[in-house]
Formats: structure tokens, sequence, C-alpha cells
């Protein structure tokens, strides 16, 4: 397993903890699934406990207002790959 992928699952249970999705369990998301909307339907409040949850687990920092952090958080794969590049940065 790689560290990408152990990171991915970390953050779908991070995900399950943080906004209290007790029906779902870390197999039922999809790593390329859309977060918001359509695909997981989170929302913006989900998006801020989200951000909060990340930037204290992983102690880096999000600015809500740059114009990428939205790509981030597009889907798992994307937030995994956005927490990798924040810790080596």
């Amino acid at each position: 397993m790689s560290d990408q992928h152990s990171l991915e699952c970390e953050i779908k249970a991070l995900i399950i903890e943080a906004l209290g999705l007790e029906d779902i369990s870390v197999d039922d998301i999809g790593s390329d699934q859309t977060l918001f909307g359509e695909g997981l339907g989170l929302d913006s409040v989900d998006a801020l406990e989200l951000g909060l949850a990340i930037q204290k687990t992983y102690g880096i920092k999000i600015d809500a207002d740059a114009k990428d952090t939205r790509n981030h958080f597009t889907n798992v794969t994307s937030l995994a790959a956005f927490v990798t590049a924040k810790q080596a940065a």
C-alpha cells in the first residue's frame, strides 16, 4: 500500500469523523468521487469543518481565500496531494 493510498484512507476516515457521517464507511467514498454537490453531497459548512480538521490533523495551513483552495477539495485524491505538497513545503 502506497503512502498516497494510506493518506487517502486517512482523509476518508477524517471526512467521516469530522462531519459525523456515521452511515458511510471509508470504502463508500471513492478517491476520485466529487466531495461537494452531486458527489458526496458536502456543502460549504462541511468544507469549513473539513478544512479545520485537516489543518489540525496534518499541521498545515489552508488559505480559504486562495483561488486554488477549492480545487484541492475536489476529491480525496486532490486533497491527499495537497496535504502531501503542504507537508513537503
